[in-house]
Order: C-alpha cells, then structure tokens, then sequence
C-alpha cells in the first residue's frame, strides 16, 4: 500500500477571539491616540454607575461614544440630546459586540443642530401664543377615581404605570393605545387626548379625571412625536389636567411646557398622580390617635381641674353654719320684735281714741257735713252749667240738620219718588210703564202708578176733584 498523502500545513498564523480584538484594539488605539470628532449627540443615556453612552452621527455614519463615570464630573459641557459637539478623546473597541468607539475626555459645542434648531424655534412660537404659561396650569386631583393613560399598549410603559399605581393606590386605568414612534404617532396621540376630552360624565365609558401621556427614552428623533405641534395644542386644550411623562429624565419634549405637570419618567407620573395607599391610612391612623390622645388629656386636664376646685371648696356644714347662725339670731329677736311692733301700735290706738271724745267726735262730723254740702251744691251747678251748654250744641246741630235734609225740599213743594223696591228713583228714565210707585210729601205719602207717557212741559194744572193729577 502506497503511504497516505500528508495535509499541508498553511502558513498563515492562527489567532483565537481574544488575541485577535486586543491586536485590533492596540492598533486602533495606537493609530487615533489622540482624536477630535464632530458630530451630533443622539441616544443620550446617562447609566446609573455613572457612565455616560451617545452616539455622534453625521449624514452618513454614526460612532458609539462613552464618558467614563471619572471623567464625567470634569466635563464643561454636559451632553444633551441634539446637540452639535467636537469630542475629544481616542478610538478604542469594544471586543464584548465587535465595534469601535470613542472614549470622550471633554465635550465642547460646535453649534446647535438642524433638528434642535427647529424645534427652538418651534417652542419660541408656542411660548409667544401662551401656550407654555403658567396660569394656565391646572392643579391635578388629590385621588382620581379614573386614570387616562395615552401611550403604547405594548411596551414596558404601562406595565410600569399599573404596577407603580397597584403598589400606591390601585385606580381604574382607561388605556388609549397609541403608536409613539413614527409617522402616525403624532397624529394619534393628539386624537387620543381629544377622545377622552370627549367623554361625557356619567356616560357608559367613566370620563377620566386626569391623563397620562407617557412613553419611554429614546433619542430625540424616537420622541419627535412629542414635539409636534398638534400633539402640544391638544395637551394645552385638555380639560382634564395631564401630566407628560415622556422618556427620561433628561429628554425634554414640547409637550412637556405645555402639560399641567412633567413627570421625568412614567413611573414617576404614576406616583404623582395618585397618593400612597398605606401612608394615607397611615395618616388617618395617626390623625385619629392623636385625636385619641388629646380627648383623654383634655378630659384629664378637666378632672384635675375640678378635683381641685372640688378640694378648695368648703364642706357643707361650714357653708351653712353662718346662715344657721344668723337664723338663731332672728328667731330670737323676732319675739321681742313682734312685742315692740303691739307696743307702738297700742300706744298709736290709745292716742287716737282719746283724741275721739264725744264732743270733738260731733264737731268733726258737723265740719265734715258741710263740707260735703257745699262741695254737693258746686257740683250740682256745674251739672247745669254743662247740661245747658250741651243743650245749646244740640240745638244747633238740629238747625244745621234740619237746614240740609230733604225734608225741606218737600216743604217747598218737591216730592220723593220711589219704586216697588223702595229705591229712590232719581230719572224718569229708570220708570217703567205700569210700575207701582210710592210719592212722598211733606205732609205724608201717595201712592201712583206710571202710565208709560210723557207729560207737556206746561205748567201742572190742579186736577177739578181736588186730588193729585197725573205726574206722567
């Protein structure tokens, strides 16, 4: 058998991963020791150890750049989303995802970018219409009964949200699903706003009492939604008070100025928008053991009070002592007070009926007989002198009567006419023919009847019987 033939054996060195990313680390960081680089910051992240992760983009590429937690306290000009800046630091690589970045020493600003630059000039016009002042405001509700949530139905937003509100204060959530990236988000989210606007109280779907606009971070053309301006004139027409919670703490959006309150983060939104469930309790616990305690120190403070009250006060038998006291004395004094009283009184009888003797008994009844004489005689001439006078008055009315009644009338030749109802009848007019009518004369009455005819107007001639003629 021939000998097999032997594998040929390359010339070519053989590297593993590791030996491979730490000889391109050192020949990158060997050849860009030393670099600045312009460009514009997006995907700003600010890492809880400190660290600080962008990106600077250009119009065709982007580089991954990193502020390490020591060197990020030095830095003039801290990174914001947006923004144009010249970097400066050296190229190194990340063997863990296979790519180079930038470990950026200090930032410096190389002017606003195009995009920061609109929305500047995007906010100056809203802020000059009013949109961003601030009595415009509306406080929100200390405990909403219903929570308006506009933000994607899919993401960890929300599931952020309820499970911040489960831990504080569960609330009934409404959810208007919405996209918040990308063409259509803007237009959605405006929409949203309005719809629960819309909602009539006391209808079948509750209105909310307050509204949740909310996504998580991203980099600023992520969160352009947020910046349009329909999205920021439907925050600012809301009725019900909203609350932006829109990326992190360090994004800032237009819809920011002109909501009620900005919340830096969803989570955060969730706890200003509704109180902790247990520190009310909580508080109402402590109200009520504070009230405890200040009604048993008051009734204490009260008891101690009238115990001493109670200690300085005499015992019964020295508050009447002086009464019982002064009662001896008046039972005592009264006897020889009601003997004086018979004494005066006999002594006052005594003088009188001496002063009453027979003789001078007489001569006092005599003087008191004709004095009541003589004031009998004056009041029996006033009587007269009072009645004579009334008299002439009465006299005088009579002549005053006498002079106005219709009886003198009758004297000079007139008569009374009145109908079968008795009624004066004052019109021959208000004579009907053939009526019963009664004639009164100064010297008694008459009885005719009309005959419906009206008399000449000649002088009435006596009737040849002697007896009254015909007045009609």
């Amino acid at each position: 058998m021939s000998e097999p033939a032997t594998r040929p054996v390359p010339n070519l060195p053989e590297f593993s991963v590791t030996e491979i990313s730490a000889a391109l680390k050192r020949t990158v960081e060997d050849a860009f020791g030393f670099v600045r680089v312009r460009g514009e910051i997006s995907n700003l992240k600010f890492h809880s150890s400190g660290h600080i992760y962008f990106d600077l983009k250009d119009e065709k590429a982007t580089l991954n750049a990193v502020v390490w937690r020591t060197g990020a306290g030095r830095l003039r000009q801290k990174p914001q989303a947006g923004l144009e800046v010249v970097c400066t630091g050296k190229i190194s690589t990340y063997a863990g995802s296979s790519r180079y970045q930038i470990i950026v020493e200090q930032v410096e600003l190389a002017g606003a970018g195009a995009l920061m630059a609109l929305l500047e000039e995007r906010r100056k016009k809203l802020a000059a219409e009013g949109l961003f002042a601030a009595e415009h405001k509306k406080a929100l509700p200390f405990l909403p009964e219903v929570i308006g949530v506009v933000t994607s139905p899919t993401g960890a937003v929300i599931r952020d949200i309820m499970h911040r509100l489960e831990a504080r204060f569960p609330r009934r959530v409404l959810l208007w699903p919405v996209a918040v990236q990308g063409e259509r988000a803007a237009a959605e989210i405006a929409a949203a706003i309005r719809g629960f606007n819309a909602i009539e109280p006391g209808g079948a779907v509750p209105r909310p009492d307050v509204l949740i606009v909310a996504r998580g971070g991203g980099s600023i053309e992520d969160l352009m939604a947020f910046n349009e301006e329909i999205v920021v004139r439907a925050a600012f027409d809301s009725a019900i008070p909203l609350i932006s919670a829109v990326g992190h703490e360090t994004d800032t959006t237009l819809i920011d100025h002109a909501a009620d309150v900005r919340a830096p983060t969803p989570t955060a939104a969730a706890e200003l928008a509704v109180p902790v469930r247990t520190e009310l309790i909580g508080q109402t616990l402590d109200f009520a053991r504070r009230l405890l305690r200040g009604f048993s120190k008051a009734m204490d403070d009260r008891r101690r009070h009238l115990a001493q009250l109670a200690r300085v006060l005499p015992r019964a038998d020295q508050l009447f002592a002086a009464p019982r006291q002064r009662l001896d004395y008046a039972g005592e004094n009264l006897g020889k007070a009601l003997r004086r009283n018979l004494q005066v009184h006999d002594r006052r009888l005594t003088k009188a009926s001496a002063a009453l003797r027979p003789g001078e008994l007489k001569r006092h009844l005599r003087r008191e007989a004709e004095r009541a004489d003589l004031l009998g005689k004056r009041l029996t001439r006033a009587e007269r002198a009072r009645l004579t006078e009334l008299a002439k008055h009465l006299d005088s009315l009579g002549r005053v009567l006498e002079g106005t009644s219709y009886r003198s009338a009758l004297e000079r030749g007139f008569a009374l006419v009145r109908g079968e109802d008795g009624k004066v009848r004052r019109r021959a007019a208000a004579i009907a023919a053939g009526e019963r009518l009664t004639l009164s004369f100064a010297d008694g009455e008459k009885a005719a009847t009309a005959d419906g005819t009206s008399a000449p107007k000649t002088k009435a001639k006596p009737s040849k019987g002697g007896g009254q003629g015909s007045l009609f």
